[in-house]
This record gives structure tokens, C-alpha cells and sequence, in this order.
């Protein structure tokens, strides 16, 4: 089949073309820019026009068109498919959609919740490699150990995938168990407020098979608030309490108490799927990261060597884990900790967190310089006049503390380069562009 897929370079929509192409059906597509993730598509056969979004792009013999959740109504291929799909039968759906159509052949796992989703897929998928039940994976990451890619292509009926809350995503899949890691507050763009959230995770879970199994977090105020308010048949707690969380905190490769707590999701995920602790702690001690979740390299400005450090952390929550972990990996190293805030509505609604957040970041005993860029402004998902309510330099000044700066995202490198020291720490965080400026530094 001739699929075209608009967005494409999206971190789920190329994982989705990756399957298919595993298949081997022909796959053209589209998106605003070139980036690894295109060329590396590229590579494997897929055919894709970057720039402008064009109705030519889309060819007339296409048998279905899947487009990315962040593509608007407007879109010319998108508008374009539909024209089509009056004149013969064509299948459209949104990226969601078509995943949730391959979840009903596979026995598939979801892996949910607002924050640890990558880095629990990531682990638990490297269980089952090494326990030889041979996943399919879709994650909303890169792992090395998977050919630096986002897809596995397996051969066993075991699917495993990143399944979003984002417009209520997750509700288009069909899980013989679901992985839950926490709720919290988050997509405030979409959803009225965290009662609104609850109601949709309520939703999703009644999308588990009756004979599944729901895996959660037992530390989570939130999970405990929802599952009072369902039945669920096997259900398979995990916390930072219980005595296996010291095993893992000995073995694990990655800092920080939020990523035991992820390798604690997936140890009891693969217990229920019957694979032995032997194997799991294996797998887990073999997890160094994933793509921009304290992803450390080296990195080089000019004549100065450090190390770098990209991490995607875009919530006041995540923030702090990273600041945490920060302070458990790197002792009287100075740290440059680069944050490019994500979505003026992120900003707006959570501005006092994230405040409090930086705040209270450093614990005393690393040499913090914290530098805040501009807001990246996500296509199609802003409302203007939060622009005007809400930037970071207003954030540096409700932090009010010396070592808090704001530095325009253009002249980040120019101003870096002159503070930089050998062997400092350099993090660039958040999930815009920031990542493409951070490239730029290795060497």
C-alpha cells in the first residue's frame, strides 16, 4: 500500500512510517524541515518533500493518508486527501488512529502517564529483548540499542508503545495491559483542568481487555484517587517503598529516584508477563538513556571541552527530577543549566511552579548558572495574547536569584563561549528547538 504520512518527522508519526515500511508498504511524506529523523527515514526507502506544506505532494494513487495530531484543518495535503476521499474510498486518520489499528492484532502493552513514559518503554522493551519474547516497539524516543531509532520491529505477537494523553490519544488503543506512571497536571491546551484529565484516564482504562492487567503506581495520590473509581480485575502496584527499589537503585545506570521508580513500572510489567527477575535486572543495568532524556555526550564551543547533557524535561515536575539528578551524578562540577521553556500556555498555567521549581533546584553543592531562553512557540497550539502575558524574562525575574539569567535563544552560543570553562556541565533542556541548538555543540 502507498501511504503518505503528513508530519512525518514527528517522533510518533516516523516511528508509525517505520512499521510500515518493516512491512513493506511505500511510504511518501511531508513536514516543515529536515532534521536526523527525516534522513534517517530517508534511508530506509521512504520518500519525503520538506517545506512548505503542497496538495502535489500528496500522490494520486495514495491508499491512505495518516497526519500528525499537530496538523490544522487548513493543511493543503491534508484538505487535498480529502478531495480525494469524495471521489473513492480513502482512509484518513490521524496518527492515533492508525496506531490504534495496529494495536488490535498484537498483544499490546500502553505505557502511560505524564511523565517516565519513554524511559519505562525503553526499559521495558530491553526485558523482553533479553528475555527473548522479541517486541514491537513504537516509543516516543530514540534507543540505541535499537539502531539509535524510535521502532523495533519484532516477530512475537508482544506490542509495546508510548501511549499519549495528549488529545485524549490513548483512547484510540486497544491494551491487553496498561503501564501507568503518574497524572498530574499537563496539555492545559486541551483539557479544562486535572478533573477533565482523571475523567479521560478513567476513560482509557476501561479500554483494557477485562482479562488484562493494569500496572500503577501505588505512590501516586492521583492513580490511587482514579482506580476508587474503577474495577479492574488484575491489577500489579509498584512504589518506591517496596524492597526491590534498593536492588534497583545498585544496578541502575541513570540517576535520579524518578528513574527507579520508572524501572520499577517495568520490573512489574515483565513479572506479569512472566518473565523472571534475573532477566529484568540484567536488562535494567544495561539501560544507560535514551534520546534527550539525560542524554550525556561530549560537547565542544570553540576550543572549550565539556560535557553535554540534552534533556527533555518541559514540566515543572520533570525540572526538578532533572535537577535532582543533576545533584546525585555531578559533585563541585559547575553547571550551565539552559532551559528553552515550551508553550506559552505551559508557561502561563504553571508559572509559579515553574518558578518554585528553579527556586528550590539547587540543593548546595554544585556551582549553578541557570539560563532561561525564549519560549518556543508551538504551531497552531498558542493563544496569542498569552505572548504578552507570559516570557522569560519575567520568569528570570520572579526567580530573583543572581545565578538566573535570561539569554536570548540567539546568542546563546556567543555568551556561552565566554563564561565556558573545561570540564564544566552544559544541559540544554526542554522539548523545542533547543535540541537543534545543543547538536550544534558536539563535536
Amino acid at each position: 500500500m502507498k501511504i503518505h504520512c503528513i508530519g512525518i518527522g514527528g517522533i510518533g508519526v516516523s516511528a508509525l512510517a517505520r512499521y510500515y515500511l518493516a512491512r513493506g508498504d511505500e511510504i511518501t511524506g511531508s513536514d516543515l524541515g529536515q532534521t536526523e529523523i527525516i534522513e534517517d527515514l530517508k534511508k530506509l526507502g521512504a520518500k519525503i518533500k520538506t517545506g512548505r506544506h503542497q496538495a502535489s505532494h500528496v500522490p494520486k494513487d495514495v491508499g491512505m493518508v495518516i497526519y500528525s495530531a499537530a496538523v490544522q484543518d487548513d493543511n493543503p495535503e491534508l484538505q487535498q486527501a480529502r478531495l480525494i476521499e469524495k471521489k473513492r474510498a480513502l482512509p484518513i486518520l490521524t496518527y492515533a488512529q492508525a496506531l490504534g489499528q495496529v494495536t488490535r492484532d498484537h498483544f499490546t502493552v500502553t505505557v502511560s502517564g505524564t511523565h517516565g513514559k519513554s524511559t519505562t518503554v525503553s526499559m521495558l522493551s530491553l526485558i523482553l529483548v533479553e528475555a527473548g519474547l522479541d517486541p514491537t516497539v513504537i516509543i516516543g524516543t530514540k534507543l540505541k540499542a535499537f539502531g539509535n531509532s524510535n521502532f523495533r520491529l519484532g516477530r512475537s505477537r508482544y506490542f509495546i508503545i508510548e501511549a499519549d494523553e495528549w488529545q485524549g490519544s490513548f483512547l484510540n488503543y486497544h491494551p491487553e495491559m496498561i503501564v501507568l506512571t503518574n497524572i498530574e497536571e499537563d496539555h492545559l491546551d486541551y483539557y479544562r483542568d486535572l478533573d477533565h484529565i482523571v475523567d479521560t484516564y478513567q476513560e482509557y482504562l476501561g479500554r483494557l481487555s477485562p482479562e488484562g492487567t493494569l500496572v500503577f503506581n501505588q505512590d501516586d495520590r492521583n492513580i490511587i484517587h482514579l482506580l476508587s473509581r474503577v474495577r479492574i480485575k488484575n491489577k500489579a502496584p509498584f512504589s518506591l517503598n517496596q524492597q526491590e527499589a534498593e536492588k534497583i537503585a545498585r544496578v541502575i545506570k541513570v540517576p535520579g529516584r524518578h528513574n527507579i521508580s520508572n524501572a520499577l513500572a517495568a520490573l512489574t510489567a515483565a513479572r506479569a508477563l512472566g518473565v523472571s527477575d534475573e532477566v529484568s535486572y540484567k536488562a535494567i543495568s544495561h539501560y544507560y538513556c535514551c534520546w534527550r532524556r539525560f542524554d550525556q555526550r561530549r560537547g565542544k564551543l570553540d576550543k572549550t571541552t565539556f560535557t553535554l547533557i540534552h534533556d527533555y524535561a518541559h514540566h515543572p515536575t520533570e525540572v526538578k527530577a532533572l535537577f535532582q539528578a543533576l545533584e546525585e551524578r555531578f559533585e563541585n562540577r559547575r553547571i550551565w543549566f539552559i532551559f528553552q521553556p515550551h508553550q506559552y500556555q505551559r508557561v502561563f498555567y504553571f508559572f509559579d511552579r515553574f518558578v518554585e521549581a528553579f527556586q528550590n533546584g539547587k540543593e548546595g553543592r554544585n556551582d549553578y548558572r541557570v539560563i532561561i531562553t525564549d519560549i518556543y512557540d508551538v504551531p497552531g497550539r498558542e493563544r496569542a495574547s498569552l505572548s504578552r502575558k507570559v516570557n522569560a524574562e519575567k520568569m528570570v525575574q520572579a526567580i530573583g536569584r543572581d545565578n538566573t539569567l535570561y539569554w536570548p535563544f540567539g546568542q546563546l552560543s556567543q555568551k556561552l563561549s565566554q563564561e565556558l570553562a573545561k570540564d564544566d556541565i552544559v544541559v540544554a533542556v526542554g522539548a523545542g528547538d533547543i535540541y537543534q541548538w545543543a547538536v550544534k555543540l558536539d563535536p
